[in-house]
């Protein structure tokens, strides 16, 4: 019996060092053809082994890391890609794209690294990044009002260049300065010029993208469809995004802004339920957006809701004053509490920059923090009554770590179609909700309690929020909402998230999927899938 057992242990030793031996040579073979065919189509006046980083060069990991902005993805069990191609030209792309479908190697295509999820840099199976830091030229024409902005230019990066040739133009886009202009763009790209501008993709005019075939297309060759498809669809379903052409929007030389903090005893809960009677009505020229944490009270060993009200307005300090007497005169603001300044110097200061830091900071690719991090988002259609702020004030002590921001909608996010782009949250929305949890803690079990609280909250939220479906929104990418396993029932399982985050647009976009890109080779864990059929 002994023999036997000692024998059959033996035997499954065997087959499992020959199958780990088989899946690590036949792993060499795919890597090894592959860099063989890369080097084959590489043009000799743009050679792709410049830009080619494998696990075993030097710079590899630091050019990984680099670009990692959610901690939570740079352990040692995250899954690591083959190698990172670090393009430079548009040769370099579609070099990649031709030899991936060649050997079916999944491409990651990273902008910023900014992706909640981990999605443009991380994978379940065995994939590369195409990593587009390195394209990011931002040519500025004022005189046409017009930009050229590469994929991996960050948006501090670009403006800065415009306002390097103009105080009087900006672009409707997010307020942290190192995130990609290929995924936020993409994705809708939304900031605190939404009400007066609507969002990024509102302001796009034309485009450059690789498509599945290795062709470089603009607007016009690539037609409507696909155009409409990556402002806001999320460019990575249909092609590599190169670059986007922007429309520059008028600011004035000074704008204002505050950023003004009530606890509960400071009456907050009065301010709030206000703030959500007029956030979405006041002049389109006032963005306030609310964030609400959970702090130290003033009694010791206490905890209680602190509501900070953050404020860019496109004018003067004595209309914004007047505005909020009108509108929020709960909240007392006070001329000390406001600062004039360049719209370019304002980005800053919503960064949490300290006042006076030079506008040269909007060029430092560092974010000014990195840490672990869980985002989800929601929809708000009525005002939550004081009531249910009450008891979501008891919840968010209860819980203590997960914050929540309140970004405002109407003006001009009310005017524009909901089909106008795939972003469908326009008119009906009061705001958009960012559920948001930072931890310090390396390790799983450390991930799976916060990302549990963030959890909890948002389901708490449950009856205040849109329903049926419950709305989010893609550039806050939230994997809770379903994983396409781009299978079978791929189709199915995109609808889930699909519906979500663009609601009556989700049809329309797996169209276009299934024309441009019929073999879905452009995919990810919540990319478009095609029909089914």
């Amino acid at each position: 019996m002994g023999t036997s057992t000692s024998s059959t242990l033996s035997l499954l030793s065997i087959i499992l060092f020959l199958s780990l031996s088989w899946a690590a040579s036949a792993s060499d073979s795919i890597n090894g053809a592959f860099l063989q065919c890369l080097s084959t189509h590489s043009q000799s006046s743009h050679p792709i082994s410049a830009v080619l980083y494998t696990p075993d060069n030097s710079s590899y990991s630091s050019v990984l890391e680099t670009y990692i902005r959610n901690l939570r993805f740079n352990t040692s069990t995250t899954p690591k890609p083959r190698l990172i191609i670090t393009a430079t030209h548009e040769s370099h792309i579609q070099v990649a794209i031709i030899c991936s479908k060649k050997h079916g190697l999944q491409m990651k295509i990273r902008s910023g690294g900014h992706d909640y999820e981990g999605v443009s840099y991380v994978s379940e199976v065995p994939f590369f990044i195409l990593d587009m830091f390195n394209l990011r030229s931002i040519s500025v024409d004022i005189e046409d009002e017009t930009a050229w902005v590469q994929a991996g230019a960050t948006l501090g990066e670009i403006y800065y260049r415009i306002a390097e040739k103009s105080k009087t133009h900006g672009f409707p886009a997010g307020v942290c300065p190192t995130v990609g202009a290929g995924g936020h763009f993409s994705g809708g790209g939304y900031g605190n010029m939404m009400r007066k501008y609507g969002l990024s993709v509102d302001n796009i005019v034309d485009a450059e993208l690789v498509d599945v075939n290795g062709r470089i297309l603009n607007r016009k060759s690539m037609g409507e469809d696909l155009f409409w498809a990556i402002r806001g669809g999320g460019g990575a379903s249909y092609g590599v995004i190169v670059s986007y052409k922007i429309k520059l929007v008028k600011v004035p030389e000074t704008v204002t802004v505050f950023r003004v903090a009530r606890t509960l005893e400071q009456n907050a809960t009065d301010i709030v339920y206000q703030w959500q009677q007029v956030a979405d009505k006041v002049d389109d020229g006032l963005f306030i957006r609310l964030t609400m944490d959970v702090v130290n009270g003033s009694r010791s060993g206490e905890k209680t809701v602190r509501a900070t009200f953050l404020s860019l307005f496109l004018g003067n300090l004595d209309t914004l004053l007047n505005i909020m007497d009108a509108n929020l005169p709960e909240l007392g603001l006070q001329t000390s509490d406001c600062t004039e300044m360049s719209w370019a110097e304002s980005v800053l200061f919503w960064t949490n920059f300290a006042t006076g830091t030079p506008v040269e900071a909007l060029l430092d690719r560092n974010p000014q923090v990195l840490t672990h991090l869980k985002r989800k988002s929601d929809y708000l259609k009525k005002p939550i009554p004081k009531a249910g702020l009450e008891g979501i004030w008891k919840k968010m002590i209860e819980l203590q770590t997960p914050a929540m921001t309140f970004n405002p909608y109407g003006g001009k996010m009310a005017e524009i179609s909901p089909s106008a782009t795939p972003f469908p949250h326009r008119a009906g929305n009061l705001c958009k909700i960012q559920y948001a949890t930072n931890w310090d803690e390396d390790g799983s079990e450390a991930a799976e309690r916060y990302i549990n609280l963030t959890r909890q909250l948002y389901s708490y939220m449950t009856p205040f929020v849109s329903k049926s479906p419950r709305e989010a929104f893609l550039n806050y990418r939230d994997l809770d909402l379903g994983i396409n396993h781009n299978g079978k029932n791929s189709y199915l399982e995109g609808r889930v998230y699909g519906l979500k985050y663009f609601k009556k647009n989700f049809d329309r976009l797996v169209y276009i999927k299934t024309k441009v890109d019929p073999g879905n080779f452009f995919r990810n864990e919540q990319s478009i899938p095609t029909l089914p059929y």
